[in-house]
């Protein structure tokens, strides 16, 4: 059941205000009325840690510690299917199957073919030692893409990974 005044049970879907604190949590709204946008794939949840100032502090299936207004929307309980990141196909022809081709890593390629292509045997990075990065030539490590000024950035209080201290 869905609503204001259901009872917290799991499987029902109710704001974070009405939600006890400490449960496990999944399909979680970000903007109230938008529809479900966090932990939704298997056997994922999040926890409701606090309630303050209109706000309620949910800890993130990665470990980042965010603020959703009350009134968004969450399902008691965690996504079904537990096990899935455990299943192995078993053979090549199984993920055929499901339509996944052959992934190919770009370090064997030519230099045609892949930045990080080419050399004599094992070598890093097309022959020269420079930083790997993707065909379009974006970095490929150490490189952030989330942006510097993001508007929701004043909503994570605290990163999955913390700052390095020198």
């Amino acid at each position: 059941m869905a609503g204001d005044d259901v009872a917290p049970e799991i499987g029902n879907a109710l704001p974070l205000r009405r939600i006890p604190l400490g449960t496990g949590i999944h399909n979680i709204e970000l903007m109230p009325g938008r529809g479900g946008q966090v932990a939704r794939s298997a056997g994922q949840q999040a926890i409701l840690n606090n309630l303050e100032g209109g706000y309620a502090l949910v800890k993130m299936p990665s470990g980042e510690i965010r603020r959703i207004h009350e009134t968004c929307f969450a399902t008691i309980g965690h996504v079904g299917n537990v096990d899935h990141m455990n299943v192995s196909s078993g053979k090549a022809g199984r993920t055929r199957w499901q339509g996944r081709r052959p992934h190919v890593r770009g370090m064997v390629m030519n230099p045609i073919d892949h930045p990080m292509g080419g050399g004599q045997g094992k070598s890093k990075g097309g022959g020269g030692r420079h930083h790997p990065v993707s065909p379009w030539g974006q970095l490929a490590k150490g490189f952030k893409t989330r942006h510097k000024r993001k508007v929701s950035n004043r909503f994570i209080l605290e990163r999955r990974r913390a700052k390095k201290k020198i």
